[in-house]
């Protein structure tokens, strides 16, 4: 029973949407701003799970898979079908009712908000190609080593500038401090970069069949872990300490928010062993929860001025 409550939560993404909501918080808790109204979390937990089913909802696999998640959609074929139909009538109905509750703030939104949040689900379309191939063929998933970049801007944007353009709309709200959020920003992009670099490294071989040349494949696993991860993590740890450093956060701040550093370097090194897909779906999206965690409690001292 809870082998089958984990593949449903993780193989069907709704794990997936619950980090999209955790990191969304933890921007509004880092900028010491107000709550987004719950039809906004509900819209962007629904759209998330969505999404990331897209790829899994087409046709049924005819034979039996070796890949447990693949096997889970084969058998739940009709379910997938159904709960997409559902989450896309909840996003039609809500995203109807938030538009039109909203209007006059969404006429009022700046054009170089709209400039900005155009970007994001551009680049979430193009990722799986959901542009008729009549209009564009392009697709930024086949890009290999950009593929991982492209899916931590997505993430950046969706739980970064999302939340802060629905906050302009819903109560006029204007953040004060753009050089904490545009920090703030591209360590969420850093930090989604590298867990998806991460992800690619169990999808080494496939990706290697069909030349997918994502960082795995181009160098290997263990050169990925040691002169991809392991630099960007390090890179990541001391900008960290250098912004928190430049904007007196206090030692309780900057140690909450190191913990999904140290925490994403210890798992980076035991990819050099083959670890299960459910291995990459709870520890490694995991750590973004961790991150979301830590990111509120280590705001709370900041805010407190506690150092």
């Amino acid at each position: 029973m809870l082998n089958r409550i984990i593949a449903f939560v993780f193989f069907a993404n709704y794990f997936v949407g619950l980090l999209a909501v955790a990191l969304s918080l933890e921007t509004a808790f880092q900028l010491n701003i107000l709550l987004n109204s719950p039809v906004y979390y509900i819209l962007l937990f629904c759209t998330t799970v969505f999404y990331y089913t897209i790829a899994y909802s087409g046709p049924v696999a005819p034979k039996v898979s070796a890949n447990p998640r693949t096997e889970w959609y084969r058998l739940h074929y009709r379910f997938v079908r159904v709960s997409q139909v559902f989450l896309f009538s909840i996003c039609a109905v809500l995203g109807a009712w938030y538009l039109v509750k909203n209007f006059d703030g969404v006429l009022h939104l700046p054009l170089y908000y709209w400039l900005i949040l155009s970007v994001v689900p551009l680049a979430a379309i193009l990722y799986y190609g959901l542009l008729p191939k009549s209009l564009i063929s392009f697709n930024l998933r086949r890009t290999g080593w950009l593929k991982a970049f492209v899916i931590g801007f997505v993430w950046a944007g969706c739980v970064n500038i999302f939340p802060l353009a629905a906050l302009r709309i819903e109560k006029g709200v204007t953040v004060a401090e753009p050089l904490l959020m545009l920090w703030l920003f591209t360590k969420n992009w850093m930090f989604c970069t590298v867990n998806a670099i991460m992800f690619d490294m169990k999808d080494y071989e496939d990706d290697a069949n069909i030349e997918l040349k994502t960082f795995a494949v181009r160098m290997g696993l263990r050169n990925t872990i040691y002169y991809v991860l392991v630099p960007l993590l390090v890179i990541g740890l001391v900008s960290l300490l250098f912004f928190a450093t430049y904007r007196g956060f206090g030692i309780p701040t900057m140690l909450f928010n190191m913990v999904p550093f140290v925490c994403l370097l210890a798992v980076a090194f035991s990819l050099q062993r083959k670890q299960s897909i459910l291995f990459y779906l709870i520890v490694i999206d995991g750590l973004l929860l961790v991150k979301a965690l830590c990111g509120i409690a280590g705001s709370f001292f900041a805010h407190l001025n506690l150092h």
